[in-house]
């Protein structure tokens, strides 16, 4: 790449964004979300990165703390930074970007459409669904997050679905239980056996996420006999993942009255041919893996680059993104269901567990 068109990108950053419901009395609060409060950490990182002298020029925002409502706002625009990089090399070139990093990883997997979704398989899964202009107040235990906003176009918002433990129980068979010597080890172990052997696996460590919210569940191994083995219990670990995800797409399909048609993935477990195939069957839809794997930071550089002109438009975005690999549906209606059915009868045996007023 030419110096010219290095010096038309610019730096990009990730930010954590807390959106919190505002519980002050002086503010009508509808117990969904038409008030928050919302803490920004954008200014934060760059009052550090001015410490460190790698930045020259901040014209910072209107507060630490911004309280708005995001359902009528949208971010503080980029031009309210007006932050320029001074390390040797990339003086002047501007930030013109700062994306949270699931919403850095929707832009990144070019989810610009209505309907379009993304999920994240990390420790934890973060699934993301674009519903455009239109701010959903979920009824089934969903967060509406703002999506981006690129210049002086309506700001997009989405569906949010957090699960707590995912690649994280992959960690504890390694740590804990020393079934698997390594992550990577849990695919081969999990193809030893056919099935589940009849159990399920719902990780309810610290209570159940997105949709249930119920700090009260605990996690069950349900469905064991003498018949069941180490390769089971792998398997039954990484169709939770799997399970976990369809309860939240679930809930997304019933908020924005939209069908998936497929579903882009990220992060670490999609190298998982086995658990992306399940995935695939459990979902009944597509699953897609892009070529480029750091979908995060690929999310922030296009939206960057959008904003200075490296990039004219979503179709050039579209273009840009590239497919690995698709895993289709290959499960029969039946079966799907039955082993959904199953895995929620196991979810319901978690519930309850602690008592109120009881630390557990």
């Amino acid at each position: 790449m030419s110096r010219a068109a290095a010096n038309r990108l610019c730096l990009v950053m990730f930010r954590e964004t807390h959106v919190l419901p505002l519980r002050d009395p002086r503010h009508a609060y509808d117990g969904v979300g038409s008030v928050w409060e919302t803490r920004c950490r954008d200014i934060e990182l760059l009052a550090v990165l001015l410490e460190f002298q790698l930045l020259t020029v901040v014209q910072p925002c209107h507060g630490r703390h911004l309280l708005f409502d995001p359902f009528e706002r949208a971010w503080t625009r980029a031009a309210d930074f007006a932050c320029l990089l001074a390390m040797p090399g990339l003086e002047g070139v501007p930030i013109a970007g700062i994306l949270g990093d699931q919403q850095a990883a929707l832009f990144g997997q070019a989810c610009y459409d209505p309907g379009d979704a993304k999920n994240t398989y990390g420790t934890g899964c973060f699934m993301l669904m674009n519903t455009g202009t239109q701010h959903i107040s979920s009824q089934n235990g969903l967060l509406t997050t703002l999506g981006y906003k690129i210049g002086s176009s309506p700001a997009v918002y989405c569906l949010e679905g957090s699960i707590a433990i995912t690649g994280a129980l992959v960690q504890w068979l390694r740590d804990n239980l020393k079934i698997i010597e390594q992550s990577s080890d849990i695919e081969p172990l999990a193809r030893t056996v056919n099935d589940n052997g009849g159990i399920y696996f719902v990780p309810a460590f610290s209570g159940l996420f997105a949709p249930y919210w119920r700090s009260d569940a605990r996690g069950v191994i349900v469905g064991l006999t003498r018949y069941v083995n180490r390769g089971h219990i792998a398997r039954a670990t990484l169709e939770a993942t799997a399970f976990q995800a369809r309860e939240v797409l679930d809930a997304m399909e019933q908020d924005s009255g939209r069908t998936l048609n497929s579903l882009k993935v990220d992060g670490g477990m999609v190298n998982n041919d086995l658990l992306m195939q399940f995935q695939a069957d459990i979902l009944k839809v597509p699953v897609i893996r892009p070529r480029v794997a750091e979908t995060t930071a690929l999310g922030a550089a296009y939206a960057a680059g959008l904003a200075v002109g490296f990039w004219n438009n979503f179709d050039e975005l579209r273009a840009n993104w590239g497919m690995d690999r698709t895993w289709e549906p290959q499960m029969e209606s039946q079966k799907r269901e039955q082993l959904y059915r199953e895995w929620k009868k196991a979810v319901s045996r978690t519930l309850n567990w602690i008592e109120p007023g009881v630390q557990g």
